[in-house]
């Protein structure tokens, strides 16, 4: 009993060695017989941001639509002039129309009534500049505007880099290169070589923080972060040889 148990032990070692050789033989076969291969190829670049801007959003309310506008008029002094103390141009400062929307009364009970309780005046305002510490500077200070009895909303900055047109070019290029080492390695596996382009598709770049994984089928455009990460993907196919 114990020699067959042996026996039949080795026999399925056989069995599995042969079928392993066989896969592969297939796997080769059939490289050859479609005579091509694709692969992804990526490179990625870290750049710093060469331009910022943040907005906020200042609110009012009074009694009237025109007390509202009013205070909006005698606030815009100060900031401005906060602004221009933290070495920001006038001229960088863009002032977005007044809006703004009735406050009616409600009910205890939560209806709603046609007393006309406030007005909310709101105005915006948006920071342009290619000094990225400055503008992460105000965004962080700008809150201090509510010392004076100033009521505003922070958004977050947002920051840019220029010259992506150029650094596109580059990275396309390493990762043509990329692909064509993978292509290399894979059927290097298989006894064959890399042969010529067939086919090249350039992949959507993904624009992200640098230690970020995020992917999108449209392409990634984070504004977020000063540092970014730049990723280029190109999908070839290789003749095989």
């Amino acid at each position: 009993m114990e020699k067959l148990e042996k026996f039949q032990l080795a026999l399925s070692a056989a069995i599995i060695s042969v079928g392993v050789l066989f896969s592969s033989l297939v796997f080769a076969a059939k490289i050859q017989k479609n005579e091509t291969i694709t692969v992804t190829g990526s490179a990625s670049k870290i750049v710093k941001s060469d331009s910022a801007k943040v907005s906020f959003m200042v609110q009012t309310r009074a009694k009237s639509q025109k007390d509202a506008f009013n205070l909006l008029k005698t606030q815009n002094p100060l900031i401005v002039s906060f602004l221009e103390s933290k070495g920001i141009d006038k001229s960088s400062i863009e002032t977005k129309p007044v809006g703004g929307y009735y406050i009616y009364k409600i009910t205890p009970n939560g209806y709603n009534t046609n007393e006309l309780l406030a007005y909310n005046a709101t105005q915006n305002y948006e920071i342009s500049s290619k000094n990225v510490d400055k503008i992460k500077e105000i965004s962080a200070e700008i809150q201090t505007l509510a010392n004076k009895g100033i009521n505003l909303e922070i958004y977050q900055p947002e920051f840019f880099y220029s010259d992506l047109a150029s650094i596109k070019v580059d990275l396309l290029k390493e990762a043509t290169q990329d692909a064509k080492q993978r292509a290399t390695s894979m059927l290097s596996a298989a006894n064959s070589k890399v042969g010529k382009v067939r086919q090249m598709r350039m992949g959507v770049f993904q624009i992200t923080p640098p230690d970020s994984t995020m992917v999108s089928d449209m392409g990634e455009n984070d504004t977020s972060t000063v540092d970014k990460k730049v990723t280029a993907v190109a999908n070839i196919v290789f003749s095989v040889k």
